[in-house]
């Protein structure tokens, strides 16, 4: 039966580790340090990075230099390919777009380019677009929608 006198944690308790308290203690003579060196003097700790006097890791790697942007640059795709490529009222989307082999995955945004007079209108969506491919789209009657 369980009491408040006979609780017991679930996980036993690490007892601190009492250095240079005699011979017996299994911590006695050199304390845990083991024999002369660097490591068994006081204030005698190794610097972080340091290899044991070989080129160390992060002096083999060449440095970085320069503005590395975090942003995907978009990617384009023409107009005129989009127009010869489908049929009138088509509906285009990055996944269709990548069905089709107009780009090559979906990682990146897409964006339409171009200044091609459409004579047939398509249905765009995710895909954004430049000024005058947006002109030429809402000229020939296509939709634009959910605009990434």
């Amino acid at each position: 039966m369980f009491n408040l006198s006979n609780l017991k944690p679930k996980y036993k308790r690490k007892d601190r580790k009492r250095v240079g308290r005699g011979l017996g203690s299994g911590y006695g003579a050199y304390s845990g340090r083991g024999i002369k060196g660097q490591k068994s003097r006081t204030g005698g700790a190794i610097r972080p990075g340091f290899e044991g006097g070989r080129m160390p890791l992060i002096r083999l790697l060449p440095k970085r230099r320069g503005f590395h942007s975090p942003n995907f640059p978009d990617t384009t795709v023409n107009l005129a390919v989009i127009a010869k490529k489908f049929d009138a009222g088509a509906l285009i989307s990055p996944k269709i777009l990548k069905l089709n082999g107009l780009i090559a995955d979906l990682s990146a945004p897409v964006k339409v380019v171009g200044k091609t007079e459409l004579n047939k209108s398509f249905s765009f969506q995710k895909i954004k677009f430049s000024a005058s491919a947006r002109a030429a789209v809402e000229k020939a009657g296509g939709k634009i929608e959910n605009v990434s």
